[in-house]
């Protein structure tokens, strides 16, 4: 199955990013599943355009192609996961709650 990972990112740091997602990855990945990167780095879009707004565009853009999406922790109190949420849940995407 190929999966998305949607994540607070919200005040924490790249690192912090990047450590709670590879335990997560680490254990789809054992399971068979590919996990699809969507840590977007600063600088990953056009000069002028690296806003929330862009990075969810993206993120949403990877969901389509994706068959299911894995909300971490405290996805719901983060408005760009709850966005990628109820996308997946209105276009019929398998969802799995941590």
């Amino acid at each position: 199955m190929k999966i998305m990972i949607s994540q607070p990112m919200r005040g924490k740091t790249d690192k912090q990013i990047q450590e709670e997602r590879a335990v997560i990855v680490k254990q789809l990945e054992e399971q068979g599943h590919t996990v699809v990167n969507t840590v977007f780095e600063e600088g990953d879009f056009s000069k002028g355009k690296d806003t929330p707004l862009h990075y969810l565009a993206k993120s949403i853009e990877f969901l389509a192609n994706v068959d299911c999406l894995v909300c971490m922790q405290d996805w719901e109190n983060a408005r760009g996961c709850r966005i990628e949420e109820q996308c997946a849940r209105e276009y019929g995407k398998f969802i799995m709650y941590m």
